[in-house]
């Protein structure tokens, strides 16, 4: 089968560029023949797994004039957020992109189109491409930028609800998918994640200084809830001078990422700000690492937890709609701490009144998690990229 994968941000430096990279890696083990298209950076680089065509879309170039366009509103890498997209920039933006998707297709003719994200530009190849089968993957930041404001809304759900198929990471976006975009249910299947076995795997390193090292991964953002993880650290009844944490990723707002810098400079728990690490270097981390942390207010299926729990950690999570059941289901008996989130006001939007008793949970939790000590070994053995390539097909 010919596959053409469309993203319209890079194929790194967040959770669904890892999605993008191991689909196209998963579907070369297979032996299918593919293409991608995605936005890149004047200072990027891309090499796909498997030596797959790449076809560049360029920011902040005479085309298509601004940075990359980013699905979380606060991105890793220097970012245009939708909602300040102007008519003028939508137009560049469907224009750049649709030019060179037309070159990918004509010069693969893919059997099947794979867009990630169920927004603009999934919408806009749906449309240009009408007799292609075209499938979306949902990553939930789409749903977040639908519920938040309303560019090009018609136009999107127009396109998401003609689409082929419609997958979903877990069960719990179903229910949202239908009723954001009106798709119908029976267009909708579960996908699923997986993570890359031969790079998350323990590798040692673990308590040779008697330490316990808390590890978090993602963006330094306070959507992430690394502000709530920071503060509540001076909650936290384990000897401080016993703990470190380690932070793992880039800055997403420059303002939360001082202000995370500040809270770390107080807190009693030593903090090391890793910056954004390859694959290879964040496996080492959390194999030296006990304690995974993710109090993050939104997401779909954290690759970090999957990846952390495969090198060996114990791990304390927000307690995500739809995740203890996907998780219930695809890693069973998997040692992890489940925190109640705080009270929403927006879809990744606590209320700032509900964060201190949020923080007081978390602290508790981390507390558990260092003493209870090392824990078996989750079961990993049903999560694979290979799998999930699988469904897709089917």
């Amino acid at each position: 089968m010919n596959i053409l994968h469309i993203s319209a941000q890079k194929p790194s430096g967040t959770g669904s560029g890892t999605v993008f990279c191991a689909l196209v890696r998963a579907f070369a083990a297979q032996g299918h023949a593919q293409a991608a298209v995605a936005g890149v950076a004047p200072e990027d680089r891309v090499m796909l797994p498997g030596s797959v065509p790449f076809y560049p879309v360029g920011y902040e170039t005479e085309a298509l004039p601004f940075p990359v366009a980013g699905m979380s509103d606060e991105m890793p890498y220097r970012s245009t957020r939708y909602r300040d997209m102007t008519p003028e920039m939508t137009a560049q933006f469907r224009s750049a992109f649709l030019a060179v998707i037309r070159r990918a297709v004509e010069e693969l003719d893919p059997d099947l189109i794979l867009c990630h994200h169920l927004y603009l530009l999934t919408a806009a190849v749906r449309q240009a491409f009408p007799d292609r089968r075209v499938y979306g993957i949902c990553h939930n930041t789409d749903l977040r930028q639908m519920e938040k404001h309303g560019l090009e809304r018609e136009a999107i759900c127009r396109g998401i609800r003609s689409l082929d198929r419609v997958l979903v990471l877990k069960e719990e976006q179903v229910d949202r998918i239908v009723a954001v975009y009106g798709v119908p249910r029976d267009r909708i299947r579960l996908m699923g994640v997986g993570y890359d076995r031969a790079v998350f795997r323990p590798l040692g390193g673990r308590g040779a200084d008697g330490l316990t090292r808390i590890v978090f991964a993602g963006k330094i953002a306070e959507k992430k809830g690394v502000l709530s993880l920071l503060r509540s650290l001076s909650l936290i009844r384990t000897p401080p001078e016993k703990l470190r944490l380690l932070l793992a990723g880039g800055a997403g707002d420059g303002a939360e990422y001082a202000q995370a810098r500040a809270l770390a400079a107080a807190s009693p728990v030593p903090v090391q700000f890793l910056g954004p690490l390859p694959q290879g270097e964040l496996a080492a981390v959390y194999s030296a690492g006990d304690v995974f942390v993710l109090p993050s207010f939104s997401e779909g299926v954290p690759l970090t937890l999957l990846e952390a729990l495969a090198c060996g950690t114990r791990a304390v999570v927000s307690d995500l709609p739809g995740l203890r059941p996907w998780m219930d289901t695809f890693v069973p008996g998997a040692p992890v701490r489940y925190v109640p989130l705080p009270e929403m006001d927006r879809v990744d939007e606590p209320l700032p009144g509900t964060l201190p008793a949020f923080e007081a949970r978390l602290a508790a939790a981390l507390d558990d998690a260092v003493a209870e000590g090392p824990a078996r070994p989750a079961d990993m053995s049903r999560v694979s990229w290979e799998s999930v390539a699988e469904r897709i097909l089917s």
